[in-house]
């Protein structure tokens, strides 16, 4: 699965090569982490490039706490930004959501090494469902309360709210992180033939076509959808189970073959 063409591809790519040498860093991952990873993007849709990086052996052995994110908005249509390798790690044991989304994008940039693998394979013992929900539920919700109040909404916001909605879905269901394509937690998640799954397959075709989705009446069934499944979830999330956090030193052996593989 891939909406990014060739040439936006070698502009990605030789932005990140300018960032290797600026920074002095090696890019061990850069993947797709917006509208187009999910599988919603307009025609104009931003690109939003994240990766994770490895400084050399010198920098991690400094006294003094250094910044550890590289921020990088090329243009208003590219935004690049990346995190360390013992950052992501720390954030990777707490079960962060956007880096688990990061590993599983189904567009990658730039994967040379085998770290980002190791990272990936320890995903499932790292995974906390309640955590996890808490932070699509307040995705959800404060997307909700942003842009879709009142008879006549953002509409192209319902994608934001509808996404993280269906993802604490997955989680009620499956347990496991839920997909990064909007498509597959909606056909698996919302029945076919409701209103709701009309208004989301009429509002997804427009969106893909390129029409203006701005300021319109509210969809019904959708929102009466959001209304409820935020009740939901917030009742659900408070009886989901934790995690069991993977062993620091499976991470610090991942950290420490990483400065090893990126610089012998």
């Amino acid at each position: 699965m891939s909406n990014v063409d060739q040439a936006m591809r070698d502009i990605i790519a030789r932005q990140l090569a300018q960032i290797e040498q600026e920074e002095q860093v090696r890019i061990i991952y850069a993947c797709e982490s917006g509208s187009r990873a999910w599988g919603f993007p307009s025609q104009d849709s931003d690109y939003d490039v994240r990766f994770i990086y490895v400084r050399p052996l010198e920098w991690y052995l400094s006294i003094e706490d250094q910044r550890d994110v590289i921020e990088r908005p090329i243009s208003d249509q590219l935004d690049i930004n990346g995190w360390d390798i013992r950052k992501a790690l720390k954030l990777f044991r707490k079960s962060n959501p956007p880096l688990l989304e990061w590993l599983q994008s189904p567009i990658q940039y730039d994967e040379q090494y085998s770290i980002a693998e190791q990272i990936r394979s320890l995903s499932p013992l790292t995974f906390s469902p309640k955590s996890c929900m808490y932070h699509y539920l307040n995705m959800a919700k404060g997307n909700f309360r942003d842009y879709l109040q009142g008879e006549q909404v953002k509409i192209k916001k319902y994608f934001y709210v509808l996404r993280p909605l269906l993802a604490c879905g997955w989680i009620e269901r499956y347990e496991t992180m839920p997909p990064m394509a909007f498509d597959e937690l909606v056909e698996t998640l919302v029945p076919a033939g409701t209103p709701l799954y009309t208004e989301i397959h009429d509002l997804l075709r427009r969106k893909k076509a390129g029409d203006e989705l701005d300021m319109e009446p509210k969809l019904p069934a959708i929102q009466a959808y959001i209304t409820d499944q935020i009740a939901h979830v917030e009742q659900v999330a408070v009886g989901i189970e934790g995690h069991v956090t993977v062993e620091i030193e499976a991470l610090n052996r991942i950290f420490q073959a990483a400065v090893q593989e990126v610089w012998q």
